[in-house]
Formats: structure tokens, sequence, C-alpha cells
């Protein structure tokens, strides 16, 4: 096995360095903002009653911690996010590829999917509680639908700019369709699946919460309405600011699927 050149471990070393000052300076920029936000809370430039300050939000925090209902709530949310993230991104790959495989149903279909897209899918929360009930289960049901229009939309359009000439040449050799989805739709269109998998974090985190804020008795969109109605902005900015922290680390999840598949199965993602 060759060892690698002068030049490429310099490379390497160069990019490491990069990495670790965008890091830092990510993390400075985080630090920065926060004693921002507690100097204006004390000297007074801020209302502190109605934006909060980092110290108060440790409080609520640490409050919560000690009451045992920190992780009820982050619990309960992120149970919701990932079945209606992982419903959604399933069923819409689904319909996604028998749209690919049926061009009448595309063609049927094609402006039902683009008015659903354009709907506020917020408006169905009341239908989902009223056909489903005030429960968990509409909660994921809002989840799945805010990210399941988005997983067909983009999947299918990613499936029909698969290059011609390749299925052309496929059918040449006598390929069934099932060979072409399987072998060169499917397979060259991992990119897309990511991308769409990274949209669909933020999606159905706001699918979970919209849930949360009309039916739900646990959650941190539960904590955040509680906070507003009785004038408690330290529980809010601390549900928000757990949410972010959540939302992060499902995006960074998926980064590192897609990394791991990427090297497993030879692709460029």
């Amino acid at each position: 096995m060759n060892e690698p050149s002068p030049q490429r471990l310099a490379y390497l070393r160069q990019r490491r360095r990069r990495r670790c000052l965008i890091r830092v300076l990510q993390a400075g920029l985080l630090v920065f903002l926060l004693l921002l936000w507690e100097l204006a809370a004390r000297r007074g430039a801020i209302d502190a009653f109605v934006v909060s300050c980092p110290s108060r939000v440790a409080d609520t925090l640490g409050s919560l911690f000690r009451s045992g209902d920190l992780w009820r709530h982050i619990g309960t949310s992120c149970l919701e996010t990932v079945l209606g993230f992982t419903l959604g991104t399933v069923a819409g790959t689904v319909i996604a590829i028998g749209l690919w495989w049926s061009e009448w149903a595309s063609r049927i279909l094609e402006p039902y999917l683009v008015v659903l897209n354009a709907l506020p899918k917020t408006a169905l929360g009341p239908i989902f509680i009223v056909w489903i009930g005030a429960g968990t289960a509409s909660i994921i049901a809002m989840t799945v639908a805010i990210s399941i229009i988005v997983t067909i939309l983009n999947m299918h359009s990613a499936f029909l700019s698969t290059d011609g000439e390749k299925i052309r040449l496929l059918r040449t050799f006598g390929a069934s369709r099932r060979q072409i989805l399987r072998y060169l739709v499917f397979p060259a269109n991992y990119a897309a699946l990511f991308n769409t998998l990274k949209v669909n974090v933020g999606l159905s985190w706001v699918g979970a919460i919209m849930g949360e804020f009309l039916v739900s008795k646990a959650g941190l969109g539960y904590l955040i309405v509680y906070g507003s109605q009785v004038f408690n902005m330290d529980l809010v900015m601390a549900s928000i600011l757990i949410l972010s922290a959540a939302a992060v680390v499902m995006y960074q999840g998926v980064l590192r699927l897609e990394k791991l598949l990427g090297n497993r199965l030879g692709v460029m993602l």
C-alpha cells in the first residue's frame, strides 16, 4: 500500500486545522451572543421579564431536571418527531417510486400534490384531532402530513431527472423496470434522498411542535405554550433552546448516516 505523499499529508493537516478553526469560531460566536444577552439583561438594556437571560434559563433547566420533568418532555417530543419523520420519509419515498413507476398515476395526482404542498399543514390540525383524537397519534399525523408531501415531490423530481441515456442502455440489455429502479434510479439519487432527509428534520420538528401546541399535555411544544400563558419567559426560552439542541442532534445524525452509507456503498453523497 502506497504511503501518502508529503503534499497530501500537508493538505490533510491544513483541512483539519481549518475545520478546527471553524468549530472554534462557531463556539466563540455562541458564547459571545450568550454573554451579550446576559449583559444586556443585567444592565437593563433589555427587559429580562420579556426576553429572559441565560442565567435565568439555566436556573429553569436545573429546576426541570431536579423535578424529573425535563427528560419526560424531551422524550415525548423526540418520540413524536422521530416517528413522524420516519413514517413521512418512508411513505413519501414509496409513493414517489409509485409515481415514477406509473406515468398515468403521476399525471393524475400531480395537481393534487401541488395543492397539498401549497396548503398550510397547520390547517389540518383540527381535522386530525377530530378524526384521530386529541393525543399523540394526531401529533404524529401532523408531523407526517408536513414531511410526506415534500418527500414525494423532491424524490419524484429526482427520479425523473435520472440520466435517460443510461435508462435506455439498460433497457437495451433487457433490464426490467424493477432492475432499473434498483440498480440505477435509486442509487443515482442517494444524494437527493439525504437532502430530503435534512429538510424533513426541520419540517418534522415543526409538525410535532405545532401538534403539541394544540393537544399535548407533555413535550417541548406544551412547555412553550404553558410558559407563554403564565408569562414565564424563562420556561419558554429554555424550551426553545432545548428544541434547538435536539434539532441539531437529529440533523447531525442524518449527516453521520449519510457519511456512513456513502463510505460503505462507495457512492458520493
